[in-house]
């Protein structure tokens, strides 16, 4: 799940001296330096890839004193893949909507304690309580994000609306990349024959492998990660996430647009969970919270152009990106979106669909 001006709040630690006996007498306001004589401590995060800036990451450390490891998956299933072989060490991951609920069934996750997250009072209501998870038991919001196309106009000077377009335009052959991701791609040849991300009919998902063996010989990869393909002109069409498409059209100079396609698509809210294997739960509370902050938030979407869940965060933006129609759709293009949900024992319809498509 792609996603300007550049905001950063800066951050100013003032130390204070103070001799050996206040050190043992009185304890230290600074949080990083009580991390420290506590010994170090190490958080580590899954996280999609270019949806956390390093300035963010260090803000984090500084703040806290707590060292934050990143590893990035490219869909939800690598994610899940990963936590069951048991070797990935995450304490905190974030997964889209449907794989918090997968998570949870499989008892993977732990119960949250939103005593320890008090930003949470700032999330906006809209993205709470979803079906994946009611009670927000197990996951908060970190953000969302559509899933559409991504055209490097300097490379494709033709007319892109919609799924029907990529897979139907002659002249994009050899020049397109698609996600790397069972669901996503499944999901725009669906909604290009008219039909729900979510069906679990065998016909109609039958009618969208065809769509996707016809259209096999355009695609000249299957990538997840599209800013560098798009900006290096590798593909001059991407299937991608808007977080990842914006970030792109900053640095291409504003030559690579971003299109939400006209049949609909895709629209993910992307979370905060803590794994149940997680070994340093007190950090990784305090990881939630801080990415939750109004200035993470803000800095989130100025730099990773990633949608807000806060109800503070737009008003702060500069105006470009408050009307910016990637980062606040209208309701008639919302209308037109579905989240992605668990289809059960219909997976492996999806899974069987992915290996044909791939091998062909």
């Amino acid at each position: 799940m792609s996603r300007y001006a550049v905001l950063f709040c800066a951050l100013v630690v003032t130390l204070s001296g103070c001799t050996k006996k206040d050190e043992a007498s009185a304890p230290t306001a600074d949080p990083a330096a009580a991390a420290k004589a506590a010994g170090p401590q190490e958080v580590n995060l899954a996280i999609w890839a270019n949806y956390l800036s390093p300035e963010m990451q260090e803000r984090f450390t500084k703040e806290t004193g707590i060292k934050l490891k990143i590893s990035n998956f490219s869909s939800n299933e690598e994610l899940l893949a990963k936590i069951q072989a048991g070797a990935s060490g995450y304490d905190v991951a974030v997964p889209s909507d449907y794989m918090v609920g997968v998570l949870a069934k499989l008892n993977l996750l732990q119960a949250l304690n939103t005593e320890k997250v008090p930003n949470r009072g700032d999330l906006d209501p809209a993205f709470m309580k979803q079906g994946f998870d009611p009670e927000n038991k197990f996951s908060l919001p970190y953000a969302w994000t559509t899933a559409g196309l991504a055209v490097n106009t300097e490379l494709y000077k033709g007319n892109v609306k919609g799924w029907k377009d990529l897979f139907a335009k002659k002249d994009l052959a050899g020049k397109v990349s698609l996600l790397d991701d069972v669901r996503e791609v499944t999901a725009a040849a669906l909604k290009a024959n008219g039909y729900s991300v979510n069906t679990i009919d065998p016909k109609e998902l039958a009618k969208a492998e065809a769509t996707l063996k016809d259209a096999r010989k355009k695609v000249k990869m299957y990538s997840s990660d599209t800013i560098d393909a798009l900006v290096n002109k590798e593909v001059a069409v991407a299937h991608t996430y808007s977080s990842d498409a914006l970030q792109a059209a900053v640095k291409s100079g504003g030559k690579i647009v971003y299109v939400i396609p006209e049949e609909g698509g895709t629209r993910a809210i992307d979370n905060l969970v803590i794994l149940k294997s997680a070994k340093n739960v007190e950090a990784a509370h305090k990881l939630v919270n801080f990415l939750l902050s109004h200035d993470a938030n803000l800095a989130f979407v100025t730099t990773i152009m990633g949608g807000s869940v806060l109800k503070s965060t737009k008003e702060a933006l500069p105006a470009n990106l408050q009307s910016n129609p990637a980062l606040f759709p209208s309701a008639a293009v919302l209308s037109k979106l579905e989240g992605i949900q668990d289809v059960g024992d219909a997976t492996k319809l999806y899974d069987r669909l992915w290996t044909e498509v791939k091998s062909e």
